[in-house]
């Protein structure tokens, strides 16, 4: 089996568990993951992540709509009321 379909028989579930060996530094199990098995995990679930969708990606962050965005600033040549405070 070489590398192209290793990474095409991932599962979601076999990708959530690498996910979730990464983040904890352990498997499932309990073992503690070595660092050549972390960066292994890291380039499996960066491969499997380009075979989805871009919103389905780890680490996806949606463009900004315009609800989010700050209101746009008065124009400058439109005078503002002074308001004073007793």
């Amino acid at each position: 089996m070489d590398l192209r379909q290793l990474l095409d028989s991932i599962t979601p579930q076999v990708y959530e568990s690498l996910k979730r060996a990464i983040e904890v530094g352990k498997w499932p199990d309990g073992r503690a993951l070595l660092d050549g098995q972390k960066e292994l995990c890291i380039q499996a679930v960066i491969a499997y992540d380009e075979s989805r969708p871009a919103e389905q990606r780890t680490g996806y962050v949606p463009p900004k709509t315009t609800a989010c965005e700050p209101p746009a600033p008065a124009p400058e040549n439109q005078q503002q009321p002074l308001k004073w405070k007793e």
